[in-house]
């Protein structure tokens, strides 16, 4: 107790068991980053395989095609991934309304072979992480125009979170068509 400051201490008392109940309910919430996600979803994805990080560096080009998709400027010069043959797996985030949807997308022979929400970050429209939902991106190709080759069922008061998953599967598409021509 003599390391603590006095702020923390004095907080600390103030708790109510309300307060306390709160933030026990809202906790998960708070670690939507879990880094344990993200290597569960690598290690599912990659069973018996051993893959590689590598990382996608963006020219002019494929910057100007990510706008046009994403309808904004990618922040980033690059865009890491993981690869065992000609699969390979993305880890990406996009806005939902307000706050960031981190999605791992698994492409093989470029087709979505499996796609997941690995954090929820939105107070609403939560229902994009359910498998109800994510299995209509199971076999989407990016075919022309880098429009996905099917239409994908949106959910009433989700419409911002599903726009963000369908971003971000075009965007894995995408890139792996830059990995696998090359």
């Amino acid at each position: 107790m003599q390391n603590l400051t006095p702020s923390f201490l004095h907080a600390v008392r103030r708790i109510t068991p309300f307060g306390l109940c709160v933030w026990l309910c809202l906790a998960p919430i708070a670690r939507a980053d879990d880094p344990a996600a993200k290597a569960a979803f690598i290690a599912a994805a990659f069973t018996n395989q051993n893959p590689e990080e590598k990382t996608l560096w963006l020219d002019k080009t494929m910057k100007a095609d990510i706008k046009k998709i994403l309808r904004h400027d990618y922040p980033a010069l690059r865009v890491r991934y993981w690869q065992a043959g000609t699969k390979t797996l993305w880890v990406l985030d996009e806005i939902g309304k307000y706050k960031p949807i981190t999605l791992g997308v698994v492409v093989q022979d470029g087709a979505i072979e499996a796609l997941k929400v690995l954090a929820y970050r939105e107070s609403h429209g939560w229902e994009v992480k359910h498998d109800f939902f994510t299995r209509q991106f199971i076999g989407a190709r990016l075919p022309k125009n880098n429009a996905l080759d099917r239409r994908i069922d949106g959910i009433s008061g989700a419409t911002l979170s599903v726009r963000a998953l369908k971003k971000l599967a075009r965007l894995a598409l995408y890139c792996d068509a830059q990995v696998n021509t090359k």
